[in-house]
């Protein structure tokens, strides 16, 4: 068994992953990793020192947000997931950007949330073909999540942004709809994880209903 499907099978066992919506009564849970000096490094804000800002912040960011879940550990928030929509001309791909408390890296949660995410996306948003994310290139947990869960790490775009006063790389990684996602489905099946996700059948169904209908 590989490391994949060894942590994947891990958070199965133990533990139930959802998504659901933010409330503001997460501000308690949400304040968990806004505080927290091991994740603020890889995200735009800096750390949270109160749970006031944390409230402004989810009044003003996160509840207003087209697409941002709760990522949920047996039904209480311990991270976030996004999926901001481009538009325009660009509107047939969106960008993927989650964050997990530090006390619960390297248990596969995250890797689980992105196929909860990739389960229903692409069904729930009409025209969407591409799903892309772009990661620091120093935030190399984040890179394997996204290896995990089937993503194609496309390259490095240099001097992309200003991350915190610093100029920074960025990698980039995608997952296109149809092929990269059946490739994706049938290797979990082959390397041992014989079980669909939940979503998974959810996804086809959407998928094969807008294939006849094109």
């Amino acid at each position: 068994m590989d490391e994949k499907t060894s942590e994947i099978n891990q958070s199965r066992q133990f533990h139930e992953v959802t998504l659901r919506e933010f409330e503001l009564t997460d501000v308690d849970d949400y304040f968990v990793w806004a505080s927290d000096d091991r994740v603020s490094p890889w995200w735009r804000w800096d750390t949270f020192t109160n749970k006031e800002d944390v409230l402004a912040f989810m009044e003003k960011t996160v509840l207003p947000h087209p697409w941002m879940r709760a990522i949920c550990l047996d039904g209480r928030p311990v991270g976030a997931i996004s999926v901001t929509r481009r538009t325009a001309e660009h509107q047939c791909r969106a960008e993927l950007g989650y964050v997990i408390a530090s006390q619960y890296w390297g248990r596969g949660i995250a890797t689980e949330a992105v196929n909860l995410v990739l389960g229903t996306i692409f069904g729930d948003m009409e025209g969407l073909e591409r799903l892309e994310a772009l990661v620091l290139v120093q935030n190399v947990r984040s890179q394997k999540v996204l290896e995990k869960a089937g993503f194609t790490k496309e390259g490095i775009l240099k001097k992309y942004l200003i991350h915190k006063g610093k100029i920074s790389d960025m990698t980039s990684s995608g997952i296109v709809f149809f092929c990269d996602l059946i490739y994706y489905y049938l290797d979990r099946l082959f390397e041992g994880i014989h079980e669909l996700m939940p979503n998974d059948e959810v996804f086809f169904n959407s998928k094969l209903r807008q294939l006849d209908a094109q």
